[in-house]
């Protein structure tokens, strides 16, 4: 090695040394050296893990008017008790689902650091915005239930995001989070790209309570916690997985939702 690349790695070595001991430190300390950044656009801010206006103003927060039962946000208001078509024609297995914000370009890019990026810091902002949004099921819930990984992916991914996410519930909310209670039986295809039914063939016998866990289901009121519901189909055989083993309820309450074309309510 010559004497540049020699100074070079002493150079990159010294300042991996000073960010893991600024870290190490406090994240107080760190934020003096480092400014913070916006975690969707990256543009600098004034709190760090906040987001920038701009970035603020182009989410999609999820209020009423929605559907009662599936949580898909209506154009105008009809009355109290709305239901979408979708609600009607297929109803879930779950009691209720609501969701945080639409799926959209910012609330994707803050999801993707969340589950691909390493980006955990994320965790305590968007699992204030969830409790929020779910205070009305959290106020009825026995315990919160993540949506487990198959440990084949957990072991690659090294956490699960729907466990980190329900944490910062369970912090906000006092209640409390039923690790262990769902488990992963089957490993399964990347549900991107699959159509409707293939994404409910896909999960289909994926998801069992283990016997040791049949107490923290069995006559109680749980609520489901993921990061993003698309077509419902993970959620769902989730919910088929509790209420077999004697789940008493089961609600859904998620970061994003994918809301598709406006359909009136009924």
């Amino acid at each position: 090695m010559d004497a540049a690349a020699s100074l070079g790695d002493k150079r990159t070595g010294w300042a991996a040394r000073v960010v893991t001991a600024l870290r190490a430190g406090g994240s107080v300390a760190l934020g003096i050296v480092l400014p913070s950044l916006c975690p969707a656009c990256r543009e600098l801010v004034g709190d760090q893990g906040g987001l920038c206006p701009t970035c603020w103003s182009r989410l999609s927060f999820i209020s009423r008017p929605y559907c009662e039962r599936l949580g898909i946000p209506f154009a105008h208001d009809s009355g109290p008790g709305q239901l979408s078509m979708q609600a009607i024609a297929d109803p879930p297995a779950y009691r209720r689902a609501r969701a945080a914000v639409r799926y959209d370009d910012v609330s994707r890019i803050l999801i993707h650091g969340l589950k691909y990026s390493d980006r955990l810091d994320l965790a305590p902002m968007l699992g204030r915005w969830m409790a929020q949004a779910g205070r009305e099921l959290l106020a009825e819930a026995d315990a919160l239930v993540p949506v487990p990984l198959h440990w084949r992916r957990l072991w690659a991914r090294r956490f699960n995001q729907s466990a980190a996410l329900a944490k910062v519930i369970a912090s906000a909310s006092g209640v409390p989070v039923a690790y262990g209670a769902l488990r992963r039986v089957k490993p399964t295809a990347q549900q991107v790209g699959l159509t409707r039914a293939e994404r409910a063939l896909n999960v289909q016998g994926a998801f069992q309570v283990p016997k040791h866990a049949s107490a923290a289901v069995t006559g109680r009121r749980l609520i489901l916690v993921d990061d993003v519901l698309t077509s419902g189909a993970t959620i769902d055989a989730c919910a088929r997985a509790l209420l077999r083993a004697g789940a008493e309820a089961v609600d859904v309450l998620v970061l994003a939702r994918v809301v598709e074309a406006a359909h009136p309510p009924i």
